[in-house]
């Protein structure tokens, strides 16, 4: 081929590229092809440690001394936000694609799939679901790459090891076609892809496997996952792209509420392992070489009160129902979330979805309504960038408030569930969670005040890196808390959008604030309830 003709091929590629959306992108390599090199980082490894459900205002010397000192060593981002609706699966999947999840596709860790499951909702994180998943959808039960995907398809190796099933949603397809991304693992609740993995992990783990009981604190099977990752994976050497998910003090906080006596236990196992993993690192002699981000998913709160919404909704007179069966006419499927509930109406009927607006709105649960239809007193579904083919008709965020539970922790709530403490709620103490950073590409002992959210690991890890994702992402660069870097130009700006409604004697409202940074959004609290006129 002449130089002219590969020059005009090359800008025919490119303007292809440009046109197609990142999901057509799907298998595309993300290593910058052009000739420009992408911009980088100083950092020869990531490693991303997530303490699900952690509260960043429980970091402290006393119970988590090393996440202490490493907020002293690196970034402190004091306003960091979870997704709605603020769950695992659902932040999981934001921090694996930057997205959120009206473009990921996950927006609840429960969901009603027909094409899946047409009876009940299915767990999004479940092996069954996942596979099945992807084979309706084309390989897109996630609608975007993820990570892993990305860092694979550029011939470098990851390994993801999970307590949680969650990790499955970073890497569900297993190794790729290069000779590193076949030695990439994914470890999750037991599950090893490639299954030959197990017995590399079991090894780290003096031959043991995965303990089967979940304990309160979850001390053993977290340990497990730790060694797995550091005395197995890291065995030879430490690859590019790492992430350790780790079930406390998610567990423990839902079993007893934070703060309690159990909870902060949780949070000293949780801290023992973050030491492992840094120990390992220095070991390694990779410390000095790695980007650590130390993540949760979502903030959590204690319920207040519980509320069965399906069981409610019956004696109402609706036929809620929380699987389908050919014996109830017209039924409105519940799909309890935590602190929040979606409900789902065959055929998207508007006279049962305008009865059930009005019967919430009346309610003493009820916070936030957000409705596939535009309903008086309601949001729409894109607000909260929830908008996909597969979400409810309805989703409700329930109320909550700030008073403290008995350990004098802030945050209650009103949750449909029979536990002590949950989250998934659009509270403030729900969508606010800890991110912390530290590293070579990192500012020493900085507090970070920009808004900051999950959904900008995934495009500031990939610029470490120097990979590119294969279409715009949601998130953006922390470039604030980098070395020698500016804080963004891009203008902060927060706002409040309301919604009211009548009702008898009864005016229902409900507001829901976020911020935005730039192109960039998170949302901040949102609350709702009725009041006299």
């Amino acid at each position: 081929m002449t130089p002219t003709l590969f020059r005009a091929a090359l800008r025919f590629i490119r303007a292809l590229v440009a046109f197609l959306p990142p999901v057509l992108l799907w298998g595309c390599v993300s290593r910058d092809t052009s000739g420009t090199p992408p911009e980088k980082g100083k950092a020869e490894h990531v490693v991303v440690v997530v303490w699900d459900g952690m509260r960043p205002d429980l970091i402290s010397p006393e119970h988590t001394p090393t996440l202490h000192r490493l907020v002293l060593e690196g970034v402190d981002f004091r306003d960091h936000h979870a997704v709605f609706v603020s769950s695992t699966e659902v932040n999981g999947t934001a921090i694996a694609t930057g997205m959120h999840p009206g473009h990921s596709g996950v927006i609840a860790n429960k969901e009603f799939r027909p094409q899946i499951d047409p009876t009940a909702p299915v767990a999004m994180e479940e092996k069954k679901a996942v596979h099945r998943g992807d084979s309706v959808y084309g390989g897109r039960f996630i609608a975007v790459p993820t990570l892993a995907e990305i860092v694979q398809q550029s011939g470098l190796r990851t390994a993801v090891v999970g307590t949680k099933a969650v990790t499955m949603l970073f890497d569900r397809n297993g190794p790729g076609a290069s000779a590193d991304a076949r030695n990439s693992v994914d470890f999750c609740k037991g599950l090893t892809l490639p299954a030959t993995a197990i017995t590399l992990l079991e090894k780290a783990n003096q031959d043991h496997g995965f303990p089967t009981n979940v304990t309160y604190p979850n001390i053993a099977q977290d340990a497990w996952t730790t060694r797995a990752l550091t005395q197995g994976l890291w065995e030879k050497d430490v690859p590019k792209f790492s992430v350790l998910w780790l079930s406390d003090p998610d567990y423990t906080q839902h079993d007893s509420a934070p703060g309690s006596p159990a909870a902060l236990a949780a949070l000293e196992s949780a801290d023992k392992n973050l030491a492992t993993v840094l120990a390992a690192l220095a070991a390694k002699n990779v410390r000095d070489k790695t980007d650590i981000f130390l993540v949760s998913d979502h903030g959590f709160s204690t319920v207040q009160r519980a509320v069965d919404v399906a069981d409610v909704l019956g004696k109402a007179g609706f036929n809620a129902v929380k699987a389908l069966t050919n014996s109830v006419p017209n039924p409105v499927l519940v799909v309890a979330l935590g602190g929040s509930v979606s409900l789902y109406v065959p055929n998207h009927d508007a006279g049962t979805l305008h009865r059930l607006v009005a019967f919430l709105q009346a309610s003493d649960f009820a916070g936030v309504i957000l409705s596939r239809l535009p309903l008086p007193g309601t949001f729409p579904l894109d607000k909260l960038r929830i908008d996909t083919v597969h979400a409810p008709d309805l989703l409700v965020s329930l109320r909550w408030n700030a008073k403290p539970n008995k350990f004098g922790v802030a945050g209650m709530l009103v949750a449909d569930t029979n536990k002590k403490g949950t989250h998934a709620s659009l509270s403030p103490f729900d969508m606010h969670n800890t991110l912390v950073a530290a590293g070579p590409d990192f500012r020493s002992g900085f507090s970070d005040t920009l808004p900051s959210g999950n959904t900008d690991l995934a495009p500031t890890i990939l610029w470490i890196l120097g990979l590119r994702p294969p279409g715009e992402m949601d998130g953006r660069i922390l470039r604030e808390a980098l070395v020698g870097h500016d804080m963004p130009s891009a203008t902060v700006k927060q706002r409040t959008i309301e919604a009211s409604a009548t009702a008898g004697s009864s005016v229902w409202h409900q507001y829901l604030k976020f911020t935005t940074v730039g192109n960039a959004l998170y949302f901040d609290e949102g609350n709702g309830g009725p009041a006299s006129q």
